[in-house]
């Protein structure tokens, strides 16, 4: 089965290899995504503070950082759901499109899971999973379907393909929405809390399904709570405070030595529960 990307084709079974020790995805590719001098405001309320950001094609970065730290509205921007006041945002060297097509193919090449689901409630998942293959990427019905049943075994809801989305699990429905984007062939997958809304028995099966698209390359921008998540999948961690990025590193380097006194405070209060 293969899975589109923009200028060039990837097969499900045949993403980039995975990285190997002492390599970052950095240090192999240029940036895919490339933020500058980004700010947003909710009225008075700065969100975005002059985020700088890189991420490399293959990249896996974990966002983390307290609550209204503006890691969701970060996430968000780069899929255009936010506007910003200034500064600018590239996908392949490209600015973001203002609207219209252009900002339809950036969308279709941006995937994004939310925490929240957003499946069509009167559409089976095969029919949620097949819609935006058919209707933006003009994919055949049957070549949709037979992709989207790929996908479908691929996360382990395959057998979940008829029924409705009320008839799942929060974590089946979860793994539901990452087989829908990835259904689009994105560049990139952004996740906005993916499993923040789910049951704790169910975010190890949604977890287990975004580790194995990191060890295959796919490009990820997540934003979560998941520490463990965070020192076994990504590539680099940014923790953000007050709407600005306080600091960056691997994870082994960020998790066991903290440079900043914010990102100390932080973790000895989410590790320590």
């Amino acid at each position: 089965m293969t899975l589109f990307s923009k200028g060039a084709e990837r097969t499900v079974d045949t993403f980039p290899a995975p990285r190997g020790d002492g390599e970052t995805a950095t240090e192999q590719a240029a940036a895919l995504i490339q933020l500058r001098g980004v700010n947003k405001h909710f009225g008075p309320l700065h969100v975005l503070k002059d985020i700088d950001l890189d991420v490399a094609e293959g990249e896996v970065v974990v966002v983390i950082g307290p609550s209204g730290s503006g890691k969701s509205t970060l996430c968000r921007a780069i899929n255009r759901l936010e506007t910003v006041d200034s500064g600018t945002i590239e996908l392949g060297g490209v600015p973001l499109a203002v609207e219209g097509k252009s900002l339809a193919s950036h969308r279709a090449d941006v995937g994004m899971v939310f925490q929240s689901f957003n499946l069509f409630a009167h559409m089976t998942v095969l029919e949620n999973v097949t819609l935006g293959p058919i209707r933006v990427r003009k994919v055949p019905p049957a070549k949709a379907r037979a992709q989207a049943m790929e996908l479908l075994e691929r996360v382990g809801v395959g057998q979940q393909a008829p029924k409705l989305p009320a008839q799942l699990s929060g974590g089946q429905q979860q793994r539901v929405a990452i087989a829908r984007s990835l259904a689009m062939q994105p560049r990139v997958l952004l996740f906005d809390e993916p499993t923040s809304a789910l049951d704790p028995e169910m975010v190890n099966e949604v977890l287990d399904v975004m580790t194995d698209l990191a060890q295959e390359g796919m490009t990820m921008v997540v934003v979560t709570h998941e520490m463990g998540f965070a020192r076994k999948a990504a590539d680099r961690v940014v923790f953000m405070a007050d709407g600005a990025i306080v600091e960056q590193a691997s994870p082994a380097e960020f998790f066991d030595n903290p440079r900043t006194s914010r990102a100390q405070d932080f973790l000895s209060k989410v590790l320590s529960h």
